[in-house]
């Protein structure tokens, strides 16, 4: 599976538990990082869990491990490492405050509206 269609499994995902906002950031060839962002926003910590939990047991039925999980005890932003993807799922105003799409802002991004279609 290729890095987009790992971040496209976490989107649709993302998509599927009612997460909002969602956004991919192709940083291919731009960072050691990742080659994609994914970032969603979350109603609440049990939300941005439930948005969690089905992400990586997408990723898992797809044959991808996650590399390193954070934040799931605190919910307010979940990172989900799968190298070559980096899934943050984030509470509005955290979102807001940390700005990741403004720090990436030159970087080609998608808006996601439903599965399976791009924005």
């Amino acid at each position: 599976m290729t890095a987009r269609d790992t971040a496209r499994v976490a989107a649709d995902a993302s998509i599927d538990k009612l997460g909002e906002d969602v956004v991919l950031l192709n940083l291919e060839g731009h960072s050691s990082v990742a080659d994609y962002f994914v970032i969603v926003t979350a109603g609440s910590t049990v939300h941005a869990r439930a948005i969690a939990e089905e992400v990586a047991a997408r990723l898992k039925e797809a044959g991808e491990r996650s590399h390193h999980v954070e934040g799931v005890e605190g919910g307010s932003w979940i990172l989900l490492d799968y190298v070559d993807v980096v899934v943050h799922i984030l509470l509005g105003d955290v979102r807001q405050f940390y700005g990741l799409e403004r720090l990436w802002g030159d970087m080609p991004h998608e808006q996601i509206q439903e599965p399976g279609v791009p924005g």
